[in-house]
C-alpha cells in the first residue's frame, strides 16, 4: 500500500492507497516545527483505528509546499515506515505532464495530473479553495499553463479582521440574503459574494483569453460551501490532489 503526503500551507494530509482505492485519509494542522516522531505518534494512532496495519504501506510519496516540513515528514517514513519515499521536485519524480512556466508548486502539478486523468482531452480550469485559492489551466494535452493566485478566504477573513478594531472573526457560510442588516451579516455577505465574484470574473478572463471551452473544477476544504452558489463551478472533486499524487507515484516508479 502507498502512503501519499500533501503538505500545504494551512494542512497536511495523509492519505493510504490499496491500488486504486483510498483506504483512509487524515489531515493535520502544518507545522514545520513538528517531528517525525510526533507525526507518527498521532498518524499510527488513526491508522489503528481505521485497522491499517503499518507494516502493509510499502511505499510512500510526499508532495509539499513547506521547505521546512518536507524533512521531518521523510523521517516519517524512513524510520516508522521503514520506506524512502519519493518527494516531488527531486530528480527522480517523472510528472508525465508539460509544465509551462515556473514555479508551479507540488499541490498545483498534482491538481494538473488528477484532472487530466479524470477529464482527459479536455481544457480545465481548477479552482483550488486553499490557504490561496488558486486557478490552474490545463489544455487538452495534459499540460499546466499556468493560471492565478489570489489571497484565501479565510487569509482574506484574518486580514479583515486584524487590521479593523470591531469587526470579529467569522466563519465562512452562505448568507440569507445579500443586503446585511446587521456587522456579521454585512461581512458574511462581502466575504462569500465576493468571492463568488471573484471565481465568476476570473473563470470568464481565463476563458476567453485561452479562446476555447473549458470545463471548470474545484477542489479544496471550502469547496462545498460554494456548491450551487454559481453556475461557472461544474464539478467539486475532493480527492483530486491525492489522485495526482498516486499517478504521479506511478510513472515515477514504471519500469
Amino acid at each position: 500500500m502507498l502512503l501519499a503526503i500533501n503538505a500545504n500551507n494551512t494542512n497536511v494530509k495523509f492519505g493510504v492507497i490499496d491500488g486504486d482505492r483510498i483506504v483512509g485519509e487524515w489531515r493535520q494542522h502544518t507545522s514545520a516545527m513538528r517531528t517525525g516522531d510526533e507525526h507518527a505518534v498521532w498518524l499510527l494512532q488513526l491508522m489503528q483505528i481505521e485497522g491499517i496495519n503499518p507494516k502493509s504501506i510499502t511505499a510512500a510519496i510526499i508532495g509539499s509546499v513547506v521547505p521546512q516540513a518536507t524533512f521531518n515528514l521523510r523521517r516519517l517514513c524512513t524510520r516508522y515506515f521503514d520506506v524512502e519515499p519519493l518527494v516531488l521536485g527531486e530528480p527522480n519524480v517523472r510528472y508525465g505532464i508539460e509544465v509551462k512556466g515556473q514555479g508551479a508548486g507540488a499541490d498545483r502539478i498534482c491538481n494538473t495530473v488528477g484532472a487530466a486523468i479524470l477529464f482527459p482531452e479536455t481544457p480545465m480550469i481548477i479552482v483550488d479553495f486553499g490557504t490561496a485559492t488558486t486557478f490552474d489551466v490545463v489544455d487538452e494535452a495534459g499540460a499546466y499553463c499556468g493560471g492565478v493566485i489570489a489571497p484565501g478566504i479565510n487569509l482574506s477573513i484574518e486580514a479583515l479582521v486584524n487590521a479593523t478594531a470591531l469587526l470579529p472573526r467569522i466563519v465562512v457560510e452562505k448568507p440569507k440574503q445579500v443586503i446585511g442588516t446587521t456587522t456579521v451579516a454585512c461581512m458574511h455577505s462581502g466575504v462569500f459574494w465576493g468571492y463568488v465574484g471573484l471565481i465568476e470574473g476570473i473563470v470568464a478572463r481565463i476563458r476567453e483569453e485561452f479562446g476555447r471551452p473549458m470545463k471548470v473544477i474545484s477542489t479544496g476544504g471550502l469547496a462545498p460551501v460554494f456548491e450551487g452558489s454559481t453556475q461557472v463551478i461544474e464539478r467539486i472533486v475532493p480527492d483530486i490532489t491525492v489522485r495526482g499524487l498516486i499517478e504521479i507515484y506511478r510513472r515515477s516508479t514504471v519500469k
